[in-house]
């Protein structure tokens, strides 16, 4: 009975043995690095691989509200193998503070085969979202299965993955709206990791005039941006926006400096000059600068959306425009910008937490209350104009679940869907040799304590872009393993091709271009075929928003909404 049990073993000694192809140790601007090279499936067999390098520093660590300069190098060999610390930021709690002001590394990783290593693979550079105050390039670490490991995608998609840490917070977007404190600090982290990967990624098998950048939410409003950039050209190939655009309104901060007089205030920084704010405000702890702007969660005067203070800013340079006016800049960059079908769930909650609660009811007062508080600009005739228009479907159906639906639709459409749709129209209109393409990912949420009639909620599209479904086949079902292979064949073929029916992946149905007379998306889910391409999505609403609300005249002057009032305690708790 042994001599089976010895011939498995030496079986499996021998299958073991067999090597895949390997970078080993890789030559940087700054050094050499070594990684570590993951053989894939059972015992290694197939001979394939993928080289992981974690740490490895793209900029110098940074001075506090100053940009990024590039890394001095180092001696010797890096080992990068561990994830380092995420850039500075609050909790989640918002009560204290983690990570680390030296933060600025990325990681790669590298599919190999069996034979050679790889050689002039596309790269997709993974840009985090989190409301420009929390997260990081590997995201929060569930049973040492970190959110934004770039494995799955990378073997499956045959395409290099980078991620990368950026300033989040203070430290990362606070602004006196002048040359004193321009911000913008966190986008220009961003674009230093894409200039690094540009100068660097040959040496690890990677093609430097194939680059796209890919993100969702604030990560989906940064790439939006980035593209809008003029320090970009040539830098980027495509783009992919999920969940977020540059004209979504919570991408742009129209006021920086009421935010930044009132973190100075907190802080005990001089708010009469910004000459003297600014240089304060550089020397102040970090951790107490952090610490000095938080997003109140309960109690709110105001819709949730204005306490988002701490945003990337036009500011002359970076950003020399409203992105409304940029994009020529994008002619020649591919792109893809989508939503979830119901995106607008998240803020929703935190706007009316009874569309979670079967027994509690939204009323027609709640519904218009926070229209009014949407509409501000626009005053009484524009909450009333916005008000009816999404109510005229009550008179025949004025269910609880139908008014819960109207909430968090109206939520998607002023957070996600419009935004990303003018967005579209805009590429669109400016494109040269571009191609542009939208979605909408309607894979229901999961998560136990959501209503019944929910579908898919802000961020639940990332696990199926990053392969959880493979990686963790005990908490996932068949049907999500066919999303997630369909969303990462259809993002890593555009990558290659910048056409996403065409590369290394099949996938399950064509995905037609957009154009403003069409209007083509395609719906992801579990199910896709023929019918999966549909066309014009909510074109009422958009008309509604971009034409008859637009038409009403404006009650503030320059059309913003105001900010919460700066003395108002609840801004910044």
């Amino acid at each position: 009975m042994g001599r089976p049990d010895l011939a498995v073993l030496g079986l499996a000694c021998c299958l073991a043995g067999v090597s895949a192809a390997k970078l080993g140790v890789v030559h940087t601007e700054g050094g050499f690095v070594e990684g570590v090279n993951k053989k894939l499936g059972f015992l290694g067999i197939g001979g394939r691989s993928v080289d992981v390098f974690k740490g490895i520093p793209f900029a110098a660590p940074p001075k506090a509200l100053e940009n990024p300069k590039q890394h001095p190098g180092w001696q010797g060999t890096l080992k990068a193998k561990e994830f380092k610390q995420r850039c500075l930021q609050v909790t989640l709690t918002q009560l204290n503070t983690w990570g680390s002001e030296d933060c600025l590394y990325l990681n790669i990783w590298v599919p190999q085969g069996r034979k050679e290593v790889s050689q002039n693979l596309p790269v997709m550079i993974w840009v985090f979202g989190g409301a420009f105050i929390f997260g990081s390039g590997q995201g929060f670490n569930f049973f040492c299965d970190y959110q934004y490991e770039g494995e799955e995608i990378a073997t499956r998609g045959n395409v290099i993955v980078v991620t990368f840490n950026y300033r989040l917070g203070p430290l990362g977007f606070l602004s006196t709206g002048d040359a004193h404190l321009p911000g913008n600090y966190g986008l220009r982290d961003q674009h230093m990791a894409i200039t690094w990967v540009k100068r660097n990624i040959a040496a690890f098998g990677g093609d430097p005039d194939n680059i796209s950048i890919f993100g969702e939410s604030a990560g989906g409003a940064s790439v939006s941006l980035q593209i809008l950039s003029p320090y970009n050209k040539g830098l980027i190939r495509r783009a992919i926006s999920q969940s977020g655009v540059a004209l979504s309104p919570w991408a742009i901060q129209k006021d920086p400096l009421s935010w930044a007089t009132q973190i100075a205030k907190k802080v005990g920084c001089p708010l009469d000059d910004t000459a003297r704010m600014a240089k304060c405000l550089k020397v102040t702890n970090p951790r107490a600068l952090t610490l000095a702007y938080k997003i109140p969660l309960v109690g709110n005067e105001y819709p949730y959306l204005y306490y988002f203070g701490l945003l990337p800013v036009v500011d002359g340079d970076f950003i020399p425009d409203d992105p409304i006016n940029l994009f020529a800049n994008a002619a020649d960059i591919d792109y893809i910008a989508g939503t979830n079908n119901m995106d607008g769930h998240l803020f929703a909650s935190f706007d009316l937490p009874a569309i979670n609660v079967d027994i509690l009811t939204v009323t027609r007062e709640d519904f218009f209350k926070l229209v009014s508080g949407f509409t501000m600009a626009k005053g009484p005739r524009g909450a009333n104009a916005t008000f009816d228009f999404y109510t005229a479907s009550w008179a025949q159906d004025s269910s609880q679940e139908a008014k819960k639906k109207t909430v968090v639709e109206f939520e998607t459409d002023v957070h996600f869907l419009m935004p990303t749709k003018m967005v579209m129209a805009q590429h669109r209109a400016s494109a040269k040799s571009a191609r542009t393409y939208t979605y909408l990912f309607s894979h229901p949420s999961r998560i136990p304590l959501l209503p019944s009639w929910m579908g898919a909620d802000h961020i639940t599209d990332l696990q199926y872009v990053f392969g959880k479904p493979f990686n963790n086949p005990l908490i996932y079902r068949p049907q999500d393993r066919t999303v997630s292979r369909t969303m990462i064949a259809y993002w890593t073929n555009f990558a290659r091709t910048g056409d996403p029916n065409k590369g290394h992946s099949a996938v399950p149905t064509q995905w037609d271009p957009y154009t403003q007379e069409n209007g083509n998306y395609l719906e992801i889910n579990k199910k896709m075929d023929g019918q999966s391409m549909k066309q014009h999505l909510r074109s009422s609403y958009l008309q509604y928003w971009t034409q008859t609300y637009q038409a009403l005249p404006t009650v503030t002057g320059d059309g913003a909404a105001p900010q919460p009032p700066s003395d108002d305690s609840e801004a910044i708790p």
